[in-house]
């Protein structure tokens, strides 16, 4: 194992070459790839999350990645609880691990823990839910700034999933989110020493990269996944039914955009997204992380930039 470092993080935004860059760490060491991308654990969208393929998985192994069935909502807490479990057991079996993909609140809960925030009552959750079908997120996001204006200050007032969130632990226990930060349970990965890297690829490659990407999902079968998603009936507010490119294809099935339509929205909604990553881990992630571009983060890899002594 890496004698300096009990794990390597790499971060990025989407289609930025992250998981070509675990995949080549991980069998330089030996390691194992543990999954960070908030839709890569579902077992339902295997290419329109741009999972590994069987032929990447077969060269190390790879952990939490389609693992959660899509009627679960699978939280931050379920999450850091599946990872702490997996990073033992690579520890446990001598192996580094790699932990790889896009969604920021995964790694602050591995690095700094997790708030302690109450778990939303079904009852209260639903009612909310229901209340809120037929309002536009700027509207409930409005609702959300009347009774805690710090917690609406800090939500894209269009993050309808967020927006929501906030809510409804405001609706479940009369105070804000923001009053539950302060007390935070250690993550995984809690004062442990690690290796962090967050890729920035140039902006119009990154862009191109992602309609390429899609082309190629779409290609490989993406849309027969949205069929077989959209036919289970589940909820619309689940996170797997709003991952990029899930609503505008649900949108053709259903006859309401083209083709065409449904494909460049899915493209547009990964792009935006792309830049809020690179956004959040700026304002978010701290000091600590090296920005690299994918050619340098793959020639750190062959210089054994990140091998431990000897």
């Amino acid at each position: 194992m890496n004698g300096r470092v009990r794990a390597i993080l790499i971060a990025g935004p989407t289609a930025s070459g992250k998981s070509a860059l675990a995949l080549a760490l991980a069998r330089r060491h030996g390691g194992v790839v543990i999954n960070a991308d908030s839709m890569q654990v579902y077992r339902d969208l295997h290419r329109l999350t741009a999972r590994p393929s069987p032929e990447e998985e077969a060269q190390a192994p790879h952990r939490l990645y389609g693992t959660v069935d899509g009627a679960v909502n699978f939280s931050v807490g379920h999450y850091l609880a599946e990872a702490g479990t997996v990073l033992r057991e690579a520890w446990d079996a001598g192996r580094l691990p790699i932990v790889v993909g896009g969604t920021g609140l995964y790694f602050m809960g591995l690095i700094e823990g997790l708030s302690e925030i109450p778990a939303v009552p079904d009852d209260v959750r639903a009612a909310l839910r229901a209340e809120a079908e037929a309002r536009e997120t700027p509207d409930l996001h409005a609702a959300l700034a009347l009774k805690d204006p710090e917690g609406a200050a800090r939500l894209d007032p269009n993050d309808r999933l967020r927006v929501l969130r906030a809510l409804e632990v405001l609706a479940a226990t009369g105070r804000p989110i923001a009053a539950f930060r302060a007390a935070r349970r250690p993550g995984p990965l809690t004062g442990l020493a690690c290796a962090k890297i967050f890729l920035t690829p140039d902006r119009e490659v990154l862009r191109a990269r992602i309609d390429a990407r899609f082309l190629a999902m779409m290609a490989a079968g993406a849309l027969d996944e949205v069929r077989a998603l959209a036919d289970r009936g589940l909820d619309p507010m689940l996170p797997v039914m709003r991952a990029h490119g899930v609503p505008g294809l649900i949108s053709y099935l259903r006859g309401t955009l083209s083709y065409d339509e449904a494909v460049a929205r899915g493209q547009a909604d990964t792009r935006r997204y792309a830049k809020r990553q690179v956004t959040w881990f700026r304002h978010q992630a701290g000091t600590e992380w090296a920005w690299l571009t994918p050619e340098a983060a793959t020639a750190g890899v062959a210089a054994g930039l990140w091998d431990g002594p000897g």
